[in-house]
């Protein structure tokens, strides 16, 4: 019987390192609010001594009560040749009021000699010295066995070693790491199973994906009886990034039967996950398991027919588990049947016989004749069909748009949009600048509906995408353009077909907004 597994989060450090990934003070509070709603054991909030910005993040979290998290801090062992009480980094883990301290040390004999430049004794002394430091502060103590599996396979003996000085100065938990991301699962295993009966103490593990295989390690790491695993939020991270959270405690709970978080708190796994690439500015991975937004899409019509009859046919868990839902992709290959599923799944009333539905059918059949993709843009479609079965009122109208591009010798080209559109009435005449046309178009467009509807201040454009749909026409070749904007809480796709590439952006463009619209029932 594997026991409950405890949950680490590293993405306010570990994820925080990711390419493009910059949080600011705000930022990772708010996330890590969200990670302590969620459920999680252990936040860890990034390296007290390494830059004002952490400082101010453990200074604030300290004044914060949390209901589930424990915040931890993160630093390395002492500096070789010094006492630990003379080590500022540890010093300032203890100023940073935290109760639990994570600390990483070198267990591969490479790192000790040709890194850290020192002898494998003095490496020894200085996990012992740091981390009995800390417990002698009052400071629980992880231990971070850094590139754990690849110094035991150079030096099986000394990586045993390094772990037990750690466990020898007292920390709670061994964490095995897996920082070049390049063992398999089956190693993991192995490694894992081969050292427990020697140490008897708690371990955790802490993967990096740059094998492809983080998750699967962490979940090898429990069966073979880790009780910690860390993480990141998305398996944002350096590199390739960290073991992805989200789709190892779904594994957990429900192919493992681990409770590691209640059914409540699961269900809020989608959420949580475009909540955290929101906030990091990061486009959510539609083939993201369990809650990306192709996760539980079913595109062809023997898979859409036998999903209405058993969902379980194509479906290996229910979506609404972790907070996802289930898509049928609207194209020719559906027919009737992905109009009638996407109308029952919206509440809709349609029937197979009803001359609404045919009335729909034919118009996607004649709108795909022309370009437009709705497998990839399910929010234009929902805007199509809830206008046909008049079941949503206009929240604009346009009347005009201008877009001017002006170039000048070698100066910076500089777009501007005017936009007049009609909302509730009121004619409203906005120009806005940008970076490019669509930009600038989508500034001139929220600056006129602003005031209407100020829940768009909550989304933005996240992906964009043009396509030829004919090459041999040239320049005059129609394109489609597909736009993804998301929130704190979702991501939705649209759609724009033209021989003009604005004129399709907006049509994009215009259904993004509409849609966040609708569906904060704004309109």
């Amino acid at each position: 019987m594997i026991p409950n597994v405890i949950l680490y989060d590293t993405t306010l450090r570990d994820g925080s390192q990711g390419e493009g990934i910059n949080y600011s003070l705000t930022d990772k509070i708010r996330i890590a609010e969200k990670l302590d709603e969620f459920g999680l054991k252990y936040v860890e909030g990034g390296w007290p001594g390494s830059n004002p910005k952490d400082a101010q993040f453990f200074h604030a979290m300290a004044k914060r009560r949390l209901k589930n998290a424990v915040i931890a801090a993160f630093g390395s062992t002492r500096r070789a040749g010094i006492a630990a009480s003379e080590d500022k980094n540890l010093n300032d883990i203890v100023k940073s009021q935290v109760k639990v301290a994570t600390l990483f040390g070198k267990t591969w004999l490479l790192h000790v000699a040709n890194v850290l430049k020192t002898t494998p004794e003095e490496n020894l002394a200085m996990i012992s010295d740091s981390v009995a430091f800390l417990v002698k502060k009052g400071l629980v103590v992880f231990y971070d066995a850094e590139h754990f599996f690849d110094g035991y396979c150079e030096n099986p003996e000394y990586a045993l070693k390094s772990l037990e000085a750690a466990r020898d100065a007292g920390a709670t938990y061994l964490v095995l790491c897996d920082t070049n991301g390049g063992t398999l699962p089956h190693r993991i295993t192995q490694v894992v199973s081969e050292i427990k009966p020697r140490l008897n103490t708690p371990f955790g593990i802490h993967c990096h994906n740059d094998s492809g295989v983080a998750v699967a390690n962490s979940l090898a790491a429990v069966q073979a009886g880790c009780t910690m695993v860390q993480g990141t939020i998305n398996g944002y991270g350096e590199r390739c990034g960290n073991a992805d959270l989200i789709p190892i405690i779904a594994n957990l709970k429900l192919k493992l039967g681990l409770d590691c978080l209640s059914d409540s708190q699961l269900k809020r796994s989608s959420e949580i996950s475009h909540f955290v690439s929101e906030i990091s500015n990061m486009r959510h991975s539609s083939s993201q398991p369990y809650v990306g937004d192709s996760a539980f899409a079913h595109k062809g019509g023997v898979h859409i027919n036998a999903v209405m009859k058993d969902s379980r046919s194509y479906e290996h868990i229910a979506p609404e588990s972790v907070g996802s839902k289930r898509r049928i992709l609207v194209s020719e290959l559906g027919g009737k049947s992905s109009i009638l599923i996407l109308a029952r799944d919206l509440k809709l009333d349609l029937t197979k016989d009803d001359p609404k539905t045919k009335k729909v059918h034919k118009l996607l059949q004649s709108l795909e004749m022309k370009g437009y993709h709705f497998e990839a843009a399910e929010a234009s479609f929902e805007l199509i069909l809830k206008k046909a079965l008049s079941k949503v009122k206009e929240s604009f109208k346009l009347v005009s748009f201008r877009v001017v591009v002006n170039k000048e010798s070698d100066k910076r080209v500089t777009t501007e949009a005017i936009v007049k559109i009609k909302v509730k009435g009121k004619l409203e005449h906005t120009a806005a600048e940008g970076d490019g046309p669509v930009n600038a178009l989508d500034n001139a467009l929220r600056k006129a509906l602003k005031e209407f509807y100020p829940g768009l201040s909550q989304m933005h454009l996240s992906d964009f995408k043009v396509r030829v749909l004919d090459e041999k026409e040239g320049t005059a070749a129609s394109v489609r353009v597909l736009i993804q904007s998301q929130d704190e809480k979702d991501s939705w796709n649209t759609i724009g077909v033209s021989e003009n590439i604005i004129e399709a952006s907006w049509q994009a463009l215009s259904d993004s907004i509409e849609y966040k619209l609708l569906k904060d029932n704004a309109a």
